[in-house]
């Protein structure tokens, strides 16, 4: 097939550069900035430079762009994307744009089907893409109506690019439980690092300091979008946070060593039983 990758930052080029790896497929790279899609061509990442004309060349497009961003580029080139051809997002958030691209999907007759790797750096941009980024991780898809023949080939595609595994699933359980398993502990490591003592920490810390502050460097730009692209599970998710960081940190004030240690061996066995 000819596959378009729209956008070569760490996802999308992440993409091009798995496709050319592990498929035998054309890629044809879209980028705003000429300098990354030249350096794409020079790795060997991408097999042409392309144009929004290049659209109708390809089977299936890859948008690799923030979720507005998908959206309006769709809206706004949507008249070159071939009949039939199927488009896919690349998103964390699914509920806000899906509803856009399958009725812009409608109006220019090609099939959108959502998706999501997950996988990611705290790095940015084409210089962090990787092509064994998605090695291993699981591939959300999101039919949002599409037909099962373009479902599937989209899944085989991923299965090609060496994902772990596929996860079907609608926007409204996507964005529930990503909450939870991304967004939140994003929240968490930015409002870790906030505390006036994360400066000195150095000499101070090991793994549990890496482990949590991880992903505070963080694109906010981006996750900002996503944060209120997903308001009301996100404010769920942190509520339940909250309370659990109350019930600790009363027992802590209250010198109830008890209390304490059932609220630790209540997580220790909530973990123990996923068995991770």
């Amino acid at each position: 097939m000819k596959i378009a990758v729209v956008g070569l930052g760490i996802i999308g080029g992440s993409f091009a550069k798995a496709l050319k790896k592990y498929t035998k497929h054309y890629v044809i790279g879209l980028n705003r900035t000429q300098s990354v899609l030249e350096n794409a061509l020079a790795d060997n990442a991408i097999d042409e430079i392309g144009t929004v004309e290049s659209l109708g060349d390809a089977d299936i497009i890859i948008l690799g762009l923030y979720p507005k961003a998908a959206v309006d580029f769709v809206r706004k080139n949507g008249g070159y994307i071939k009949k039939g051809a199927i488009v896919t997002d690349s998103s964390g958030i699914k509920r806000e744009i899906c509803p856009q691209l399958k009725a812009l999907s409608e109006q220019f007759g090609f099939e959108f089907v959502g998706s999501h790797p997950m996988a990611g750096k705290e790095t940015n941009g084409y210089i962090s893409a990787d092509a064994d980024l998605y090695v291993g991780a699981s591939y959300i898809v999101t039919p949002c109506g599409a037909s099962d023949d373009a479902v599937r080939t989209l899944c085989e595609l991923a299965l090609e690019m060496k994902f772990g595994g596929i996860k079907i699933t609608d926007p409204e359980e996507h964005d529930r439980m990503i909450a939870f398993t991304s967004q939140l502990p994003h929240v968490l490591a930015c409002a870790y690092v906030l505390s006036p003592q994360c400066i000195n920490h150095k000499g101070f810390s090991a793994g549990s300091y890496k482990d949590v502050s991880r992903v505070a460097n963080i694109n906010a730009r981006l996750w900002s979008e996503l944060f209120l692209e997903n308001r009301d599970p996100l404010i769920a998710e942190l509520d339940t946070l909250i309370d659990n960081i109350h019930a600790i940190t009363d027992a802590v004030k209250a010198n109830d060593k008890e209390k304490i240690e059932e609220l630790l061996e209540k997580a220790h066995k909530t973990k123990e039983m996923l068995g991770e």
